[in-house]
């Protein structure tokens, strides 16, 4: 990647500026989707499944074993949602951190994924803003604050309507193709 191509926390395309400062593209506080389209937010897109990050998140079984939706996905952004069921409430009757963290985790995934090489997880730091309960329908907004080399850094911000449930930080290292 040359100098003029680095992606950085200012203007990238423009979008941070009509959305302001939240996920370029992305409404703040959209829900997810539900059965009959309620929630829907008129800039949501289903994602191409030949886009990388879709054919990367259809194989992500785990993900989708919790319910995960992919919403959209865009170059260095992504929206993941997921209902918080009874199996995923902890004693204190919250929404378990550690679903809260893959939640965060998989929108990270499909966004640092979504150049088209292959790229993992570094390090990652998740902070809990407010509890999500039973029954509550979460997005989790991935955006790209800068790529260098073959790293990142992205935000993911987790959120149920309006609310901000939890803020994560992921960093990124794209892996070199293995052949077989």
């Amino acid at each position: 990647m040359g100098r003029g191509e680095n992606v950085t926390t200012g203007p990238r395309t423009g979008l941070q500026d009509r959305v302001g400062p939240g996920i370029p593209g992305v409404s703040p506080g959209t829900g997810t989707p539900g059965a009959s389209g309620a929630g829907r937010s008129a800039d949501r897109v289903t994602p191409d499944p030949a886009h990388p990050a879709a054919r990367m998140f259809a194989a992500d079984a785990a993900s989708r074993g919790l319910g995960m939706t992919l919403q959209a996905v865009g170059e260095g952004t992504a929206s993941v949602g997921m209902t918080v069921t009874g199996a995923m409430v902890n004693g204190h009757g919250n929404a378990h951190g550690g679903f809260l963290f893959t939640l965060a985790d998989t929108a990270f995934a499909c966004a640092c994924n979504s150049y088209g090489p292959q790229a993992v997880g570094a390090a990652a730091d998740i902070v809990f803003v407010a509890p999500a309960r039973e029954g509550d329908v979460l997005t989790a907004h991935a955006v790209e604050r800068t790529r260098f080399g073959r790293s990142g850094v992205y935000d993911v911000r987790i959120t149920r309507d309006d609310q901000v449930v939890a803020e994560f930080r992921g960093h990124s290292r794209v892996i070199r193709a293995v052949e077989g």
